[in-house]
């Protein structure tokens, strides 16, 4: 199972994700369950956010995590914009670790970049992370300019991740923002590596006819080729979401397929990789 560093610890590439997940009643038993076979089945990052549901996801989490050693989890959450100031993020972490029933998370992403200045929210998220309630911090939605006005503020070294959307169709992050984290051993986190739900009319690659024939070679479904691509070069933990316990499972094995060279010769053909810049896509 392919595995890669972040914040310090070893997890495995494919973890689970939490958007949408938490809001209807009706799912709520079946999305507890598939968060727990996630974490059965592999699964050690859970990602999820204070935005998502106006907590809800969280609340559902922190129920699905009863079961487990917390020190076994590495847990991910979200302030949003809004909330990033040295006045009010520590109050809006502690709701969040209230309703994740924890007393730290292991990685805290400023979700994507608003009006407070940069400068505050990452000398807050930093003095957070001297307190203990956060293990360490990192960013969501940030394109290359971003990181490097991050990493020349007094504690913008001490990024942990960057969560971006990416998959086979949205490589533009590839032409010059995963080189630059690479270089600094800056993991990427990669959401919707199917998909998102805003581009699901927009998408072909779960039924194109390449990956399916991939796919078949392999006797894994499109899901899961596709999960085991975007984690093909040991620096991507991606987080894909389902509801279904079946899915889940299948989707934390896709971090056990081992694509040839044949294969992504034949998906880069199919799916070419940017050769110039490309703005961030966001879903």
């Amino acid at each position: 199972m392919r595995k890669l560093n972040i914040a310090g610890q070893t997890v495995p590439a494919v973890g689970i994700g939490t958007w949408h997940m938490g809001n209807d009643t009706e799912k709520h038993d079946e999305e507890v369950a598939a968060i727990r076979t996630g974490i059965e089945a592999g699964a050690r990052a859970i990602d999820t956010a204070e935005v998502y549901g106006d907590g809800k996801s969280e609340t559902l989490v922190g129920e699905a995590l009863k079961p487990f050693n917390r020190d076994d989890i590495f847990l991910i959450s979200k302030v949003k914009p809004d909330n990033a100031s040295k006045a009010v993020m520590e109050q809006h972490l502690d709701a969040s670790l209230k309703r994740l029933q924890t007393d730290h998370l292991d990685l805290y992403l400023y979700h994507w970049r608003g009006s407070i200045p940069l400068e505050e929210t990452v000398a807050e998220l930093d003095r957070l992370r001297e307190t203990g309630k956060i293990r360490s911090w990192g960013v969501s939605n940030f394109d290359i300019p971003d990181m490097q006005e991050l990493v020349a503020l007094p504690a913008g070294g001490n990024v942990a991740a960057n969560e971006d959307l990416y998959n086979i169709e949205s490589r533009g992050v590839e032409y010059d923002l995963l080189p630059w984290q690479r270089e600094r051993h800056i993991p990427l986190i990669a959401y919707s590596p199917v998909g998102g739900l805003a581009n699901d009319l927009k998408t072909s690659m779960l039924q194109d006819a390449t990956v399916r024939q991939v796919a078949q070679r392999h006797g894994v479904s499109t899901y899961e080729l596709l999960i085991a691509w975007a984690v093909r070069d040991g620096n991507t933990l991606v987080i894909p979401q389902t509801s279904n316990p079946e899915h889940m499972r299948a989707n934390i094995g896709a971090a056990g397929i081992e694509l040839t060279d044949e294969d992504l010769a034949q998906l880069d053909k199919r799916y070419p990789a940017p050769t110039h810049r490309i703005p961030l896509d966001v879903d």
